[in-house]
């Protein structure tokens, strides 16, 4: 059983040989071919490399053209700087002023420089592995967006003083975000994720009026265009896991602070991804705890969970750990 029939089987809630894991891999993924992470995020034919690497190393189950949240901002005048080695920094947000919505033009995901780069990137793993591994596309969510271009900050604070400018900013990210998914599945994306991380900063009210519709029209379209989507929010979403299961996503990752069983009750046919803590047992802890932690994860989930770090593979987790969760996955089997 390959990848791509094991993700298949396990979202059809069908039998497959082990779980499929699911870790998301950025920063651990350049550094282990020992590539700075401006080259990773600027580079499709890095990215790449880096993702076959560790895909083979470590029994991965995805190819993933995620890399960093500003792939949409930059195409749309945002100035943001690539240091050598570290994370990109975006000083000055497009959207300083309210009225600077009324000049905003998102490009077509064919004319933006870094959006074109990550359609290489699904070509190129389509070329490559397509039917063998299956192929991530990546969005950010609307309100995600919204606050690359506004600030997370100042965009929190529009929520209340200017909600009515909020919804028409959240318009345009969403139609932006489906024009740039459906390129990506047009270019050969098996899976569409969408990234939301700030709507875990909000509660379910504001996140049911901001968030969820936008996610709703976002996955819609990635579903009519033939690819899977994936909701992915960072941090505790505890409160809002019965809303999530309305998104219209077929796979929704948790992060380690969600219980994984109560995510799996809400969820009901929608698979759970994770939720391993990145942190204290991924990167801080032995294969021991995480095989632990593996097994408990596949017992609370369910039939068709996926394994998952709660968020990103922390740069300089020990290869054994990684080693430890496909070897607990194997010995888990088709349970």
């Amino acid at each position: 059983m390959n990848s791509y029939e094991r993700a298949m089987a396990r979202l059809a809630g069908q039998p497959v040989d082990r779980p499929p894991t699911f870790d998301i891999m950025m920063q651990f993924a350049a550094h282990y071919i020992g590539q700075p992470l401006a080259r990773y995020y600027l580079d499709y034919r890095v990215l790449c490399a880096a993702n076959f690497a560790v895909q083979e190393a470590f029994d991965l189950d995805i190819l993933q053209t995620i890399s960093d949240p500003y792939r949409e901002a930059a195409d749309c005048g945002a100035f943001v700087e690539f240091p050598d080695d570290g994370l990109p920094i975006s000083k000055q947000f497009l959207l300083s002023e309210p009225e600077d919505l009324r000049t905003l033009k998102p490009p077509k995901p064919e004319d933006g420089r870094r959006m074109t780069d990550r359609l290489a990137a699904v070509r190129h793993f389509r070329e490559q592995a397509g039917g063998r591994v299956p192929i991530m596309g990546w969005v950010e969510g609307a309100l995600a967006e919204a606050a690359d271009l506004r600030g997370a900050s100042t965009l929190l604070t529009d929520l209340i003083d200017r909600p009515e400018w909020v919804h028409e900013l959240l318009d345009i990210c969403t139609e932006m975000e489906i024009a740039f998914a459906r390129a990506q599945i047009a270019a050969g994306a098996d899976i569409v994720g969408l990234g939301d991380a700030l709507a875990s900063q909000i509660g379910p009210k504001a996140y049911r009026q901001f968030a969820l519709p936008c996610e709703q029209r976002i996955f819609a379209a990635i579903r009519e265009a033939g690819a899977i989507p994936r909701l992915h929010i960072c941090g505790d979403t505890s409160r809002i896991l019965a809303d999530m299961a309305q998104s219209g996503a077929a796979i929704i990752d948790i992060d380690w602070m969600v219980d994984i069983g109560r995510a799996a009750e809400a969820f009901g046919a929608i698979a759970v991804c994770g939720n391993v803590n990145p942190v204290a047992v991924m990167l801080d802890g032995t294969p021991e705890q995480v095989q632990e932690a593996v097994r408990a994860n596949m017992a609370a989930g369910g039939a068709r969970s996926f394994s998952m770090a709660g968020c990103e593979i922390p740069d300089g987790t020990p290869h054994a750990n990684l080693r430890a969760q496909a070897a607990a996955l194997r010995e888990w089997g088709g349970r």
